[in-house]
């Protein structure tokens, strides 16, 4: 039967968010209802308290979660109760044009849950990304729970739901970062930083991070950057090709999502070299570059959605190399909190001060 729950929601535009109870349905055909252990407080949340996504409000908060599967519907065969698992938001459907051509990372009809969560009225709630994990459990669709192994840290194993594997894929997919290359990343948050880990670990024998937070900048160095520039003091696309022997960067990560960071990008890459962008941009904003340099330079201009991941494949292969001590995904938890103090963490973000709060039930 339906079971009532505590989840953060957001009632209205730029209102702070609320700790209320909601009603969580059984789940029907290809659903499933997971049990959050730990979910991330990332800035898409923020986005969608302050109405940057879309007005279907109220908004049930949260989607970079992980946390232990308790019932499945009709039809569910990908996991079963009991089985830990990271959420995403790339449900592929295995039918569409990109799926039958063997590129489902690409999948262009992505799904979620047919039911609704409520709340004690019946008023129906928007799930952040379809997933909405700032709650003691979620109906999610079950392709979105990606089965990895349980003896990883929840609030560790939540992060590859959203921006740790946006930051890694869009070095090791996307851009397909090698050894030996030199790589630049541009924004220096969570995103960022996790481009400069998944280029240490693609082999990457040079590392420029930018930023215009020092202490974004030493902490890039922690998680793999050989060279830090400041660019609110020096112009980071003569510092990049000065450091890459007056060439550029192979790969050029731009992590802001702004046109004046994206043209830096654009010129701080060797030729044929490329550019990969993971930053997300608003819908006002525009570029404008001259076409004789975009056809001159050659290489490659990408954009990088979600890291350009299969779940199903790179959430068990990243939580594996975790826990072999081969990647530091802990290094991205700055601190743990309680559900009711995630707007506090929206306040922390907002000054820089983390990398991940980290909500654990």
């Amino acid at each position: 039967m339906p079971q009532q729950v505590k989840a953060v929601i957001a009632r209205a535009k730029g209102a702070p968010v609320e700790v209320t109870t909601i009603v969580v349905p059984d789940p029907g055909p290809g659903e499933a209802v997971v049990r959050i252990q730990a979910c991330g407080v990332c800035h898409t949340d923020l986005h969608y308290r302050e109405g940057g996504i879309n007005d279907e409000f109220p908004f049930l908060l949260g989607h970079e979660a992980a946390g232990i599967v308790e019932s499945v519907g009709e039809g569910v065969t990908e996991v079963e109760p009991g089985d830990f698992v990271v959420l995403n938001w790339r449900a592929v459907c295995g039918q569409c044009r990109a799926c039958k051509r063997g590129r489902p990372q690409y999948c262009f009809n992505t799904h979620n849950a047919e039911q609704k969560m409520t709340l004690l009225d019946g008023t129906e709630l928007s799930p952040a990304l379809g997933i909405g994990a700032f709650a003691e459990k979620t109906l999610v669709a079950a392709g979105q729970c990606t089965k990895v192994d349980p003896t990883a840290e929840p609030a560790v194993a939540g992060l590859l739901g959203c921006g740790v594997m946006a930051g890694l894929g869009a070095a090791i997919n996307t851009g397909n970062v090698g050894r030996g290359d030199s790589v630049a990343v541009i924004g220096c948050g969570g995103v960022g930083g996790a481009a400069v880990m998944g280029s240490r670990l693609a082999g990457a024998a040079k590392i420029i991070a930018v930023d215009i937070d020092d202490r974004k900048l030493e902490t890039a160095r922690t998680l793999g950057a050989t060279h830090t520039v400041n660019s609110r003091t020096t112009d980071p696309v003569e510092a990049i090709r000065e450091l890459t022997g007056g060439n550029g960067a192979d790969v050029v990560v731009e992590a802001v999502g702004r046109p004046e960071t994206y043209r830096q990008a654009f010129y701080a890459r060797d030729l044929a070299g490329t550019v990969v962008l993971v930053g997300v941009p608003t819908p006002e904003m525009t570029l404008e570059l001259p076409l004789l340099d975009v056809f001159g330079r050659g290489g490659a201009l990408k954009s990088s959605w979600y890291g350009d991941c299969l779940p199903s494949r790179d959430f068990p292969m990243l939580i594996d190399l975790y826990l072999q001590g081969r990647l530091d995904l802990g290094a991205f938890v700055t601190e743990t909190i309680e559900l009711d103090a995630v707007e506090q963490a929206f306040e922390r973000m907002h000054q820089g001060d983390v990398l991940r709060s980290v909500v654990v039930l």
